[in-house]
């Protein structure tokens, strides 16, 4: 009786903080400004030319030369900082707003010990997180296990948010995707560097809730076996959006009202429910599942809350039904509260995953 006392605790503080933080007046909803016109088909278009031949991109990705900046180091580990131009193709670099066409990172790495004897993983953002100091927390205890972190500051928040934007409340439907897209290219060229040019026998990517489902899409794309470990993360966008506790802070009126979309061309009033039927038909880009299997599944681990008000366990089970040979691994919580207090839960994984990958040989 207790612990189902404390579930549902769990999942009331999800909807309390969603409260607080999302649905009260004094902020705006996401996609104020609508669905984003040119730039929602230009995303549209360029994500169904993906699949079916997501498993045969291009490799190597965009070259990225970051330029470093040391802001603390220790006889143990070294902290830098990098900026670097998004490697995006020039099209999707147009639809960028300015400040999000540079990327930034911050490198945690052990000192003393050659590249080729440590991994690396990378760390992307969830919905919110602005900053890098909440991944680094994460990371900085791995370092005794001589497992580096990159984090990537997402495009359109931190330094990279647009100057109209309030918080983490994007304008259109549009951001959404390009915010995905470039942290897709972005991550793709971040694991290029780290395997090619600064010599990590091993490399992960990682992320917690919306940056586990951009995780989860790199590690579907990457051609080689990489450590993937989704965190709190549903299968597609879909979920919070339209079925989760996102869907009551969603600008619902604008999307009717836009009259650039082409729902507003249609003959008699635009309904509420044609409206919210084509945003989950255009967020159903995002579904996981489309992607190709990892090309080692067994790396991939994915941890889950058990009383998760934002996603359900149906999303979760999903994926790992679609990539077979994955794990789901269960944490006792809500989607809030598992943040804060199951980081050696995400630890664990990430070296799970790490351990479960060879070592990448040399080149003579």
């Amino acid at each position: 009786m207790v612990s189902v006392n404390l579930g549902v605790l769990h999942y009331v503080l999800d909807h309390i903080y969603c409260t607080i933080l999302h649905r009260t007046k004094i902020g705006t909803p996401f996609f104020s400004k609508g669905w984003g016109d040119t730039n929602l088909e230009l995303l549209e278009r360029m994500v169904n030319q993906l699949f079916p031949n997501a498993a045969c991109l291009a490799w190597p990705p965009a070259v990225i030369k970051p330029a470093w900046k040391t802001k603390w180091e220790t006889n143990n580990a070294c902290l830098k900082e990098g900026s670097f131009a998004t490697p995006c193709e020039e099209e999707l670099v147009h639809a960028l707003p300015p400040e999000s066409r540079t990327a930034r990172v911050a490198f945690l790495v052990p000192k003393s010990v050659p590249a080729e004897k440590m991994a690396c993983v990378v760390h992307l953002a969830g919905t919110g997180d602005h900053t890098f100091e909440r991944r680094l927390k994460l990371g900085a205890p791995l370092l005794k296990q001589n497992i580096a972190t990159m984090v990537l500051e997402s495009p359109y928040y931190g330094n990279r948010r647009p100057i109209m934007q309030r918080g983490s409340k994007l304008l259109c439907v549009s951001d959404l995707l390009l915010l995905g897209k470039a942290t897709i290219d972005e991550s793709r060229s971040l694991l290029h560097w780290l395997e090619a040019e600064a010599g990590f026998s091993k490399t992960g990517i990682c992320g917690l809730s919306m940056g586990g489902v951009h995780a989860a899409m790199v590690g579907a794309l990457h051609p080689t076996p990489v450590a993937t470990l989704p965190f709190l993360a549903p299968h597609s966008a879909v979920v919070p959006f339209c079925e989760g506790l996102y869907q009551h802070v969603t600008a619902w009126d604008a999307l009717k009202e836009d009259a650039s979309h082409p729902l507003a061309k249609c003959n008699g009033e635009v309904t509420l429910e044609q409206v919210k039927e084509k945003l989950r038909s255009v967020l159903s880009l995002t579904d996981v599942t489309r992607f190709p299997v990892p090309k080692d599944p067994n790396a991939v681990i994915f941890v889950a809350a058990t009383d998760d008000g934002y996603i359900p366990k149906h999303s979760v089970l999903e994926l790992q039904k679609a990539w077979p040979g994955s794990e789901v691994r269960w944490v006792t919580g809500g989607h809030v509260s598992s943040f804060f207090l199951h980081g050696d839960a995400f630890r664990k994984a990430i070296v799970d995953g790490l351990n479960r990958l060879s070592w990448r040989k040399s080149s003579p």
